[in-house]
C-alpha cells in the first residue's frame, strides 16, 4: 500500500490522525507589544506555558484563572492566497496578520483532536510540542490592516490557537508533523521547502 492510499476499511478515528505531507515552519514572529509591529526572527525559545520568548503575551504571568489556550498562535501559509483573493489584492504579508508561527503543508485545522479520547499534538523540530486548542478568530484591526472587508476576509482563514505542552527552541524550516499525543516523536527535525 502506498503512503497516498486510504485504508481498505476507512475508520473515521484512524484517518482524522493521518496527514499526507510533514508541515514546515515559514515564519516566525514575535510580537514585543500589544500593538507593535511583529519582528520576523529566525530562531525563536518556546516557554513552557508561556508562549514565544520575546512576544508580549509570553511575558504575562499566568493567573489561576487562566486557561492557557493562546499561547502560540499559527496561520496556515496556503491560506494567505485566499485571504488576498477576499480582498482583491495580489498578496497578504502574513506579518500583517500578527500571529506567531506560518506553517505550511500540514492542515492546522484537522490538527484539532476530533475525538477527546484520542489527543493529537503538533510536534515543531525536535523538542516542541503543542496542542491546537482551537480558531484564532480575526480582530477588528483587520479592517485597519487589510481594509474594508478584512475582518470577514479572515473569518476561517485566521489560524489556530495553541497551548505548549513541550518547551525548546524553534526555527524556520524546521518539520511540522501532527501525531496522536501519545505516539513517540518522529525523528524528522527540519524540513527541506516542498514546491
Amino acid at each position: 500500500m502506498s503512503l497516498h492510499q486510504a485504508p481498505e476499511k476507512p475508520n473515521l478515528h484512524h484517518i482524522s490522525q493521518q496527514f499526507a505531507l510533514t508541515g514546515r515552519l515559514e515564519q516566525i514572529f514575535v510580537r514585543p507589544e500589544r500593538h507593535a509591529p511583529v519582528v520576523s526572527v529566525d530562531a525563536a525559545q518556546v516557554v513552557l506555558g508561556r508562549g514565544l520568548q520575546g512576544d508580549h503575551r509570553a511575558a504575562r504571568k499566568p493567573t489561576p484563572t487562566s486557561s492557557g489556550k493562546r499561547q502560540i498562535t499559527l496561520l496556515q501559509q496556503e491560506h494567505l492566497p485566499v485571504i488576498a483573493a477576499l480582498m482583491g489584492l495580489p498578496t497578504v504579508n502574513p506579518a500583517l496578520l500578527r500571529r506567531n508561527l506560518v506553517v505550511s503543508g500540514i492542515n492546522l485545522q484537522a490538527a484539532q483532536a476530533m475525538f477527546k479520547n484520542e489527543p493529537m499534538v503538533l510536534r515543531l523540530g525536535q523538542d516542541v510540542v503543542l496542542e491546537i486548542t482551537g480558531l484564532c478568530d480575526p480582530c477588528a484591526r483587520m479592517e485597519q490592516v487589510l481594509g474594508v472587508g478584512g475582518f470577514n476576509a479572515m473569518r476561517g482563514h485566521g489560524g489556530v490557537n495553541a497551548r505548549i505542552l513541550a518547551g525548546g527552541t524553534i526555527r524556520m524550516g524546521d518539520a511540522v508533523v501532527c501525531t496522536p499525543a501519545l505516539l513517540t516523536p518522529p525523528a524528522v527535525q527540519h524540513c527541506p521547502r516542498q514546491r
